[in-house]
């Protein structure tokens, strides 16, 4: 993807277009100087790196290098104790999780966080929370102002059925599912938020071969589709070089390396971390 990308002479110079097309506008999200402690424990250390419009941004580092907090500061989950967020040219304060959402955020986790004794359309529906103006006596009534507002939102959740192909299991709870598609429903019930900025925490763990293959087809229609925005750890290395436009690499709470897929798996410090090898 970026590895050869070409910068556009012709248009914002915040912005270039790739080998394969697509346009990466300016910066999104900026994190400044990031810190955050647990007690005496530093989970990240002075990080700063920032995410661009439109382009497919990874973090990755061994187990304990600190992806899941920043992936959580970026969410908004935890405040750091230094350094700032900046969140489309504004300094982001503490905000509540609703709050990060009505921003445009959406995320999924690395342990499934799904209802397992709802089928896959209602898990989807509640997606769409930030999106439900009328109260419960109306829902509870299902007439007027409050049935067009579920029908509506209804026909986005279908729309994000027939998009991840999960149309025959949309009916089916959940809990009856096979890991691979609950990790499917999951990314279905983030996009159901319409986020601008699609957090995705290892989308790929525990999946098979053709199930991380089918994954990586839905995070690039995402992405070059809806022109989404996205930040994802992951520990499989051929989807991060393959997916990615740009690698942040932590290790230990620190950021040893920042680049295009083929700058970080070319970096010494890198290797001697976490790849093991260089790659040709």
């Amino acid at each position: 993807m970026m590895d050869a990308m070409n910068m556009s002479t012709d248009t914002n110079p915040d912005s270039y277009v790739t080998d394969d097309g697509r346009t990466i506008g300016g910066v999104v999200m900026d994190l400044k100087n990031i810190t955050l402690r647990f007690g005496g424990v530093v989970a990240i250390k002075d990080i700063s790196f920032d995410i661009r419009e439109g382009e497919i941004r990874a973090i990755i580092g061994p187990n304990g290098a600190g992806k899941s907090s920043m992936l959580n500061v970026i969410s908004g989950f935890y405040k750091p104790q230094e350094g700032e967020v900046w969140f489309r040219g504004k300094k982001r304060p503490p905000m509540r999780p609703y709050q990060v959402a009505q921003q445009g955020l959406a995320r999924t986790f690395q342990n499934i966080a799904l209802f397992d004794g709802m089928s896959v359309l209602d898990n989807i529906m509640t997606g769409r929370l930030n999106y439900m103006k009328t109260n419960m006596l109306q829902q509870a009534i299902w007439w007027g102002k409050a049935e067009k507002e579920e029908l509506e939102n209804r026909e986005k959740v279908e729309k994000v059925i027939d998009f991840l192909e999960i149309q025959h299991i949309r009916k089916t709870p959940v809990g009856r599912l096979p890991y691979g598609l609950k990790k499917r429903v999951e990314l279905a019930r983030a996009l159901a938020a319409e986020p601008s900025l699609l957090l995705l925490d290892e989308p790929m763990a525990g999946m098979n071969v053709e199930e991380k293959e089918d994954m990586s087809r839905f995070i690039l229609d995402v992405n070059d589709e809806f022109g989404t925005t996205i930040a994802l750890i992951e520990h499989d290395m051929g989807v991060v070089m393959d997916l990615s436009d740009r690698v942040v690499v932590m290790d230990y709470g620190k950021k040893i390396g920042d680049g295009t897929p083929d700058e970080v798996r070319n970096n010494q410090d890198v290797i001697d971390a976490y790849l093991g090898v260089a790659h040709d």
